[in-house]
């Protein structure tokens, strides 16, 4: 179940928006749930005092009150993984939605044919991201940890460091053992002590690896050409 929040001060664009996404995520396989809020005051009250959690936010920008940027920056707090695409007609906008790592950015001029085609993308990023899943069991703790929460692997001596959002985990086995158990094909190695996750990854820049969180990662010169290849394939599969 998908659970997505559709929010503009215009009731009559807030049932264009829901009627795109409803289709959207039918036509991806999934199941969603979408609640519509005219107010953007509603939306932050119900992520930040009701715990309501959404997988996917289509926000206005230009709205009374907060406007859809200072919304988008309350809300990632409490759904640090939540995907935004911000409907705007101001495309000065388009630099400061990027630095807020939000999915996608869509001009309101060319909602009809752009608005789907983002949906749609994140609807398949949510689906491919769910449910999986790496497990540390040891005499005394037994951890699950969501592939999707996990940044990047570093070998820390004898151990596996797994920087995930809420922190780091460690694992007393090499990272190759790791790499093994991951078997999934969004983790790389960037160098030989250290694996990304490639949904975190915005932006392969100047030998860097630039993750969502704001940590830019070396990309060791053996490995830069394998890194830039298997994003394109990856993401040219996924979406």
């Amino acid at each position: 179940m998908l659970h997505i929040a559709v929010c503009d001060d215009d009731a009559k664009a807030v049932q264009a928006h829901r009627q795109i996404a409803e289709e959207c995520v039918r036509q991806c396989g999934g199941i969603g749930e979408i609640t519509e809020y005219t107010d953007s005051a509603n939306l932050l009250y119900d992520v930040t005092e009701d715990k309501f959690f959404f997988d996917l936010i289509l926000l206005d920008i230009e709205m009374p009150g907060s406007s859809g940027m200072e919304l988008a920056e309350r809300i990632k707090p409490y759904l640090p993984n939540v995907k935004i695409i911000f409907i705007t007609s101001h495309v000065e906008y388009a630099i400061d939605a990027f630095e807020l790592a939000v999915f996608r950015y869509v001009p309101k001029s060319d909602s009809a044919q752009r608005l789907p085609a983002a949906i749609r993308d994140a609807v398949k990023l949510i689906l491919l991201e769910d449910g999986k899943n790496y497990t540390i069991q040891t005499n005394s703790r037994l951890e699950k940890i969501p592939y999707q929460e996990i940044y990047y692997i570093e070998r820390d001596g004898k151990n596996a460091s797994m920087i995930t959002g809420g922190g780091i985990s460690k694992v007393r086995k090499s990272l190759g053992q790791v790499y093994e158990e991951l078997g999934a094909e969004e983790f790389i190695y960037i160098d030989r002590g250290c694996i990304v996750n490639m949904i975190h990854i915005m932006q392969v820049k100047d030998g860097m690896a630039i993750l969502r969180n704001g940590i830019s990662l070396p990309i060791s010169r053996s490995h830069l050409q394998e890194v830039k290849e298997r994003i394109n394939t990856y993401w040219g599969t996924h979406i």
